[in-house]
């Protein structure tokens, strides 16, 4: 391997956090780490079309299009309970207040091959007679304004906006973690890390658990990183998003994991959202 590798991932403080120790050269026999920091829906594209770096971090909903190229590392991503997408609407006279009431309505998603818009997918397929109208995409952190201006009629949020909704003055209409999980039992798939198949994914994969490992040994040294880029968020709300998003599955997806990867592609290629996956490239 070389000397360098190239690495994509949200500069959200869950990936800077678990990133950290590798990036200021804290990992022992690790190559040097050569950033990008991009949004969930640029990264998808980049391992989409091929053109992405060795290592990303993609939605797994974006697994189904990159699995030939790309191997899911059972390290690094986001995935767990209790911190699933939310469906955000405003609290205007004429603002929907029941999931029926966003048929025919726009509605504004962070990727249309994000996890968060394939949980959304599925839930309105039950919840949504008729279905929604237009879907627009935007960068996540543009959302929740666009909703509280009326410019569109709700939102599909991730990330740090399940601390911060409230703050303009949006009303929870659906937790879409909640319904996943009241609905299978497993824990939600949010973000992968992924790498190209002609490189060492155990060797990645062990510079990635170090790297964590040295983040929870070390929480404060992480810090100036993390707030550098985490988009004005308060100290309090990027520690309530680490402990969130960064959990045991950071460190192994373990048989739970995988079993919740499987059955969220399994059951939107049922769907045809997605092209069906063969499982054995998942490991």
């Amino acid at each position: 391997m070389n000397n360098e590798l190239n690495i994509a991932f949200s500069p959200c403080p869950n990936d800077t956090f678990v990133f950290h120790a590798w990036a200021h050269g804290l990992v022992a026999d690790a190559p040097a780490l050569n950033v990008m920091y991009a949004d969930i829906d640029i990264t998808n594209g980049l391992a989409a079309d091929g053109t992405g770096p060795e290592v990303l971090k993609i939605s797994y909903a974006a697994l189904p299009w990159v699995l030939e190229n790309y191997r899911l590392l059972p390290c690094g991503g986001a995935l767990g309970r209790g911190c699933g997408p939310l469906v955000l609407t405003g609290n205007g006279p004429l603002a929907v207040r029941r999931p029926a009431g966003l048929a025919g309505r726009r509605i504004a998603v962070p990727s249309e091959r994000s996890t968060a818009y394939l949980l959304f997918r599925l839930w309105a397929a039950q919840n949504v007679p008729g279905g929604v109208g237009e879907i627009v995409v935007m960068p996540f952190d543009e959302i929740m304004p666009a909703v509280r201006d009326g410019k569109i009629d709700a939102g599909l949020v991730i990330h740090e906006a399940r601390f911060t909704y409230s703050s303009y003055g949006l009303n929870l209409l659906t937790d879409l973690g909640s319904w996943w999980e009241e609905d299978t039992g497993l824990p939600i798939p949010l973000g992968a890390i992924i790498a190209r198949r002609d490189l060492d994914a155990e060797a990645i994969s062990g510079w990635i658990r170090s790297s964590l490992q040295y983040a929870w040994d070390h929480p404060t040294d992480s810090r100036d990183y993390v707030l550098s880029h985490a988009q004005e968020l308060s100290p309090e709300v990027a520690k309530s998003h680490i402990d969130l998003y960064v959990n045991e599955f950071s460190m192994n997806l373990g048989d739970s994991g995988y079993e919740a990867i499987t059955s969220l592609l399994t059951r939107a290629a049922d769907e045809g959202l997605v092209p069906a996956i063969d499982p054995e490239l998942l490991r």
